[in-house]
């Protein structure tokens, strides 16, 4: 056996049944799909039966009646047989990942070695749909009398009557504008120009104030505020550093607690 006589021996069941088992392996599940929209709802596809695989495995023994037929051997050899070749399959399955099916389709593992199946995309295993293609409603134009019957009879389903068509408004007469007097222009008084005053005399301009030099600010001597800070500190340092030694000189234990840690006291001390 090989897996070409293996796939056609699959394709060939399943033409009849509905369920095809691959002892120790899993099964081959054939379901009718009805007919459906798609396009929006203009176009109609045909029912088809799709082939997909499932891990569950029924007591059949299609495979194993169709082989013994075919070899003229008991049905007890052709199932030792193909469940002898179908466990090698397995394990090759789980190792390439893939097996193909001729006729039918690719039997895959995941990497978890979980099985499925991809069929091909010109798989027929449906007979009673020999013939059948999508049907397209974009081709067929309803005339003017098809849909005056279709807005009728929907009318009459829903108890209501077919309105009458609008009437147009009637145009109104146009009324003719009444002449307008044209209104007459005023006389126009000329006014009295009025008479040039004197253009005051220009008043004379401040003389300015001499500007006064500034003697320039001679430089306070001494120490700089920079300076000073930096004595100061010098002198807190300088006190602090006689004071810590002072305070070693007379507590040297005290002075040992801040200098070192506890274990480090301990060892100087017990020395």
């Amino acid at each position: 056996m090989d897996i070409d006589l293996l796939a056609k021996m699959v394709k060939e069941v399943v033409m009849d049944h509905d369920v095809v088992t691959l002892p120790g392996v899993g099964s081959f599940v054939a379901e009718l799909v009805p007919a459906t929209f798609a396009d929006r709802g203009y176009t109609i596809l045909p029912p088809y039966r799709r082939l997909f695989f499932s891990p569950k495995q029924s007591e059949d023994t299609l495979l194993a009646d169709l082989y013994a037929a075919s070899n003229g051997i008991s049905q007890a050899d052709a199932m030792r047989i193909l469940t002898d070749f179908l466990s090698e399959m397995k394990d090759v399955l789980k190792v390439k990942k893939t097996i193909v099916f001729p006729g039918l389709g690719r039997l895959r593992a995941t990497m978890e070695n979980h099985f499925f199946f991809v069929a091909d995309e010109d798989l027929d295993i449906y007979p009673s749909g020999f013939g059948l293609k999508p049907i397209s409603l974009k081709t067929h134009e309803e005339t003017k009398e098809e849909v005056e019957e279709a807005v009728a009879s929907l009318a009459g389903l829903l108890g209501q009557e077919q309105p009458a068509p609008a009437r147009e408004p009637e145009p109104e007469p146009v009324k003719e504008p009444e002449p307008v007097a044209e209104p007459v222009p005023e006389p126009v008084v000329a006014e009295p120009e009025p008479e040039p005053k004197p253009a005051p005399a220009p008043e004379p301009e401040p003389e300015p104030e001499p500007v006064r030099e500034e003697a320039p600010r001679k430089k306070s001597g001494g120490w700089s505020k920079f300076w000073t800070f930096i004595l100061v500190l010098l002198i807190i340092a300088l006190v602090a550093a006689i004071a810590l030694v002072a305070v070693g000189n007379f507590f040297p234990e005290w002075l040992d607690s801040f200098l070192y840690s506890p274990e480090e006291y301990e060892i100087l001390h017990n020395q």
